[in-house]
């Protein structure tokens, strides 16, 4: 069965920070922290998902999706991020997956999306080696109550995007710019996620995959320097974290410097590589490289002209995912599980017009545009399987808070009234054609 689904992420539409006995994470504690969001925005409230969760369901169902891809918040599920479990945050998520279930949804939670426990990060977070034994507990914890209705679990989603942008350039939480000394972040989550997927499956989860963020690189010429700009961007963004999931080691790192991965133990590598049952690809943009003009990282970001853009700036161009998917599938061959599109979407100014109507066209015609170089790449050889639409709600867009808009609905924050956009009933429509 093909999965058409969903996404969100727990700290951006729960709400109820200080509710049923949850703990704070990175994000409550960033979030508040003056200059951290713009606008000062916090999830304290986001979509309050905790309390209305029962109307989120309806929509799904009214949508017509068959799978939803959510996060669990670790800080509600483990409060400190280790010791005993909170029952009423377990709770929560048992009620959420019953009632998924009674509407023919499948769910499809992801343990990690960011939101660090905040004791976890004071003791080191990422940095320490501690933390990815301390997911894996919270892992089987999560998993020993819901495996046995929950079939496909992601362990972590995005761990790029976190190393960079939480520990690398502290523009996330928690906030700090370590560059370069951020590369421990990356081996500690990939660790975590190997010993994840073996209390996951020991709790009798039958798929485990992992989600990474990837992005087609473009030299902006064809001059030595910028091929070679390009490749070393391909090794951090993509490589870095794909590499040692499926061929069980990292690539060759020396263009930053790097030589000696002293924080890499024996047998480490054997448990990343864990065989998986899938693995989640989100997809929003390419990304155009050149040869740095000053000194530090051997590569700049050169930008990326003519093609229509997301009012977050990012280009729209859907055969950026074709053109992904088939050069994974080039690059691993047949070490590349089946593929599952666990994000894509765009963000726009999204505004009621005065019969109430959100006429959200520039979405749909992206969200068309990008299912057909889906399927292109399926001709072209892919095993794609599942495509999920970011997100189900407009909600806290992490640093940029309430001004990104991605939602297939949309959330009058003030009121939390929700409105099924026109790509909502875009998509039932295209849902209905394909069942």
């Amino acid at each position: 069965m093909f999965l058409w689904g969903t996404a969100t992420a727990a700290y951006q539409i729960e709400g109820a920070a200080d509710e049923g006995g949850r703990g704070p994470s990175v994000w409550d504690t960033f979030s508040r922290e003056p200059g951290r969001t713009r606008g000062g925005h916090t999830g304290d409230v986001a979509c309050d998902h905790y309390h209305r969760w029962p109307e989120d369901v309806a929509l799904m169902a009214g949508l017509g999706v068959n799978a939803y891809r959510f996060s669990l918040s670790w800080s509600r599920i483990q409060p400190s991020g280790s010791g005993p479990v909170n029952a009423e945050g377990l709770d929560f998520y048992d009620r959420l997956v019953d009632a998924l279930l009674a509407e023919g949804i499948t769910p499809v939670p992801t343990l990690f999306h960011w939101d660090l426990p905040q004791a976890l990060e004071d003791g080191g977070g990422w940095l320490a080696r501690d933390t990815a034994h301390r997911f894996a507990e919270y892992a089987a914890l999560a998993a020993g109550r819901l495996a046995d209705r929950v079939r496909m679990w992601i362990t972590l989603n995005e761990p790029f995007v976190h190393m960079a942008y939480g520990y690398a350039m502290g523009i996330h939480a928690p906030g700090r710019a370590l560059m370069l000394d951020a590369l421990p972040v990356a081996h500690h989550q990939l660790l975590g996620h190997g010993l994840a997927a073996g209390a996951l499956r020991a709790a009798g989860a039958e798929q485990v995959l992992i989600t990474n963020n990837c992005t087609p690189v473009w030299p902006a010429s064809d001059s030595e320097a910028d091929l070679a700009a390009a490749e070393a961007y391909d090794v951090l963004h993509n490589r870095l974290f794909n590499d040692p999931v499926l061929l069980g080691k990292y690539p060759d790192l020396s263009a930053y410097g790097v030589t000696n991965l002293d924080f890499v133990y024996d047998g480490d590598l054997d448990v990343i590589a864990t065989p998986l049952d899938g693995i989640g690809i989100n997809y929003y943009n390419p990304t155009r490289i050149a040869a740095p003009s000053s000194e530090g990282l051997p590569w700049e970001d050169a930008g990326i002209s003519g093609y229509p853009t997301t009012a977050f700036g990012w280009p729209v161009v859907p055969d950026g995912l074709r053109e992904l998917l088939v050069r994974l599938k080039d690059r691993y061959g047949d070490r590349l599980p089946p593929v599952y599109v666990t994000e894509n979407g765009c963000s726009q100014e999204d505004v009621p017009g005065p019969d109430g109507v959100v006429d959200d066209r520039g979405r749909i015609a992206f969200l068309e545009q990008h299912i057909e170089a889906m399927r292109r790449a399926g001709r072209e050889g892919v095993d794609v399987r599942g495509y999920f639409v970011w997100s189900l709600l407009d909600n806290f867009e992490w640093a940029e808070g309430y001004h990104q808009r991605f939602g297939l609905v949309h959330v009058d924050f003030p009121t939390q009234r929700r409105t099924p956009k026109a790509s909502y009933a875009w998509l039932r429509d295209f849902l209905s054609s394909e069942h």
